[in-house]
């Protein structure tokens, strides 16, 4: 057993702090040599915008969502949208205000790319998100 120096005196003595200390330097050590690996994330177009026109409860779910996909992780309700393109995906958010859906892509090493941020006004996608959204992903593709 390890005995933290500055503690005075025998180590039985002490053997309760001495386990505190012990768990402490494992939990530091642990949290300072493993940050959280964020990816940025970059907004094409006006997403950005759209997004902010989101309502509050709706933008801040959005928010934490998109902060599962900076860790690696995915959102809690999300759905494939291949018709978009390769590796896109959609945050499904059902707010009071109605439903609201989140364009990306993760599949990128260097950030996490917003193509398109919508109200769903019906059942389905409209035609006119799902091409800007392919519009999006199209020009990221290219530069890229």
């Amino acid at each position: 057993m390890e005995y933290c120096p500055g503690r005075g005196g025998s180590l039985a003595r002490h053997l309760p702090s001495v386990r505190r200390c012990i768990l402490y330097k494992h939990l530091y050590n642990f949290r300072m040599e493993q940050p959280p690996i964020l990816k940025p994330i970059d907004f094409c177009g006006s997403a950005l915008d759209d997004l902010r026109s989101f309502p509050a409860t709706a933008k801040r779910e959005a928010g934490v969502q998109l902060d599962r996909v900076q860790r690696g992780l995915d959102p809690d309700d999300w759905k494939p949208m291949k018709i978009v393109g390769q590796g896109t995906k959609g945050i499904r958010i059902k707010d009071q205000d109605g439903a609201f859906r989140v364009i990306y892509v993760a599949k990128f090493e260097d950030a996490v790319y917003v193509l398109h941020c919508f109200q769903k006004t019906s059942q389905r996608t409209e035609q006119p998100d799902i091409n800007l959204a392919k519009m999006r992903y199209k020009a990221l593709i290219k530069d890229y």
